[in-house]
């Protein structure tokens, strides 16, 4: 294991954030705007989400710097910003969780370029490890304890930024996101846990998991077969439920006493870092903490 990670989870498992966009939303954002051009322009409403979950009692919170990366960027124009918006996304995030009085890591988010390298070929692969190691070095240089390559659905794409996010010496959590295919076991590339697991490991990860895709009752299955398939520490961040469509609007009608009730399961399963991913917000994050920090 990883020293650090080892470190860090030496008094028990940890509890992570919850959802950033819909929280981004509720404070203004609009539908189909890159949410990282608000480090620059709104840095106070990030860091007003960031708080909220500190002050719910999370161990980790993310940044807002899921999509900041060149190839994205580039499709709103804004490729040569992506070093700035990412050490500021971190930037945002460390000061939210100085101000608190107990520790609190900060581990930064890279998410898909919406590349499917799968389909592609090595040049393809050669533009992903650029843009991916460009990102990363930056997160890095903004101050974040471990990167999160989260809500992967190419393993490819995924083993890639993995290697990139390595070579700037931080631990790497590396996240796939599960939900297609007969038993709801696979990514939309048709990678199961298993096959996930192994292409992860040899790229390098120091932690697996999953996040997204399902609500949080279906990732039992996924985390027991991800701790079958390695000692590494398990990530686990499930929606709030699966949405409905109300008015126009995705409406989650998990509980915050339910979702936790089924994140303690994934506790037993094996996992060591917990948290919320869409349709979950503070109040989620806190019930969470409740039960968790109780045990």
């Amino acid at each position: 294991m990883n020293p650090l990670i080892e470190q860090w989870l030496s008094g028990g498992p940890l509890v992570t954030d919850g959802g950033w966009g819909t929280e981004l939303q509720k404070l203004g954002l609009p539908v189909g705007q890159p949410p990282e051009l608000w480090n620059q322009s709104q840095p106070q409403k990030v860091e007003q989400v960031a708080a909220s979950y500190v002050a719910a009692g999370s161990d980790i919170i993310l940044t807002n710097t899921f999509g900041a990366n060149p190839i994205l960027l580039a499709r709103h124009d804004a490729a040569d910003r992506f070093e700035e918006l990412s050490r500021l996304g971190v930037e945002i995030s460390r000061r939210a969780a100085c101000a608190a009085e107990r520790r609190v890591l900060v581990f930064a988010s890279i998410g898909p370029t919406g590349l499917l390298p799968m389909m592609a070929g090595p040049e393809m692969i050669d533009r992903l490890s650029e843009a991916f190691e460009k990102q990363a070095a930056a997160l890095a240089a903004g101050g974040a304890d471990a990167l999160v390559i989260e809500t992967m659905a190419d393993p490819i794409e995924a083993a890639t930024a993995v290697r990139a996010a390595k070579k700037t010496g931080l631990p790497v959590v590396a996240c796939m996101t599960f939900g297609s295919g007969k038993k709801k076991d696979r990514t939309m590339m048709g990678t199961t846990p298993e096959t996930a697991a192994d292409l992860l490991l040899d790229a390098g990860a120091d932690v697996l998991g999953s996040n997204c895709g399902l609500g949080i009752e279906g990732f039992l299955p996924i985390c027991q077969r991800l701790r079958e398939a390695t000692d590494r520490p398990l990530w686990m961040k499930g929606n709030a439920g699966l949405p409905k469509m109300v008015d126009g609007q995705s409406v989650y009608d998990q509980t915050p006493e339910g979702f936790a009730d089924e994140a303690m399961k994934l506790l037993d399963a094996g996992a060591v870092f917990i948290g919320g991913c869409c349709g979950t917000n503070p109040a989620y994050i806190a019930e969470l903490c409740r039960r968790v920090k109780k045990n």
